[in-house]
């Protein structure tokens, strides 16, 4: 029987792959929900972004062209094609940004090296989402911002049972679960959240990291 690090090294290889093989029309998959308000939620949550700012699960880029124009942007990814897309995206916007492959559940980087930390629609695709996040905590500076925009678990018992059925469909086709608690993960991750906005099964959570090490 494989150890439930093996199950998870599996699980996000898988999810690399998959995004991967997506890259070249992840963004028309994905407009439908930018036009049901993700964009408009994404732009919103950024405005909060200053200084050195980590994206993880920068994806094909889209958040790029939404920081301010004196913020440093450095970000990572699993798949090595939607970063491909990334780095033409922040071509064509003239911007200096480093993109670089990466996994959140272990961040190439010193604590303390930003002051903003950044994902949007990334922990649904994590294997150990709670890793992740302290990842995020550990690499933030004291006082510093994380910010986070995900779809959760419905609160409603009959929805969220539908979201643990259809996320058995989700995981294997798109590599992503529609049922994770991420407000209750960045609690356990050890983070200090200091404002959350609950729309339906979005949430946007702006945190601290933890005042104490973990």
């Amino acid at each position: 029987m494989r150890s439930q690090h093996e199950r998870e090294s599996s699980e996000q290889a898988e999810v690399t792959k998959r995004y991967d093989r997506m890259a070249r029309v992840y963004d028309l998959y994905d407009a439908p929900m930018e036009i049901m308000g993700t964009k408009k939620r994404r732009v919103e949550l950024l405005t909060n972004a200053h200084g050195s700012v980590l994206e993880v699960g920068v994806g094909t880029g889209k958040n790029l062209r939404h920081y301010a124009p004196e913020v440093r942007v450095t970000g990572i990814d699993v798949s090595t094609q939607m970063l491909a897309r990334a780095r033409r995206r922040a071509e064509s916007l003239r911007q200096q940004s480093t993109l670089m492959a990466g996994d959140v559940q272990d961040l190439p980087f010193d604590d303390d090296s930003f002051d903003t930390a950044v994902g949007t629609c990334v922990f649904c695709s994590v294997a150990d989402p709670v890793q992740g996040l302290r990842e995020l905590g550990r690499v933030v500076k004291p006082g510093g911002r994380i910010l986070l925009l995900e779809h959760v678990r419905p609160r409603n018992p009959i929805l969220g049972r539908l979201a643990d059925l259809v996320t058995v469909f989700t995981r294997r086709v798109f590599g992503f679960r529609a049922n994770r608690r991420t407000e209750e993960n960045v609690v356990s991750a050890g983070l200090e959240i200091v404002d959350v906005v609950r729309t339906g099964v979005w949430r946007t959570i702006i945190a601290h990291p933890p005042t104490t090490p973990q």
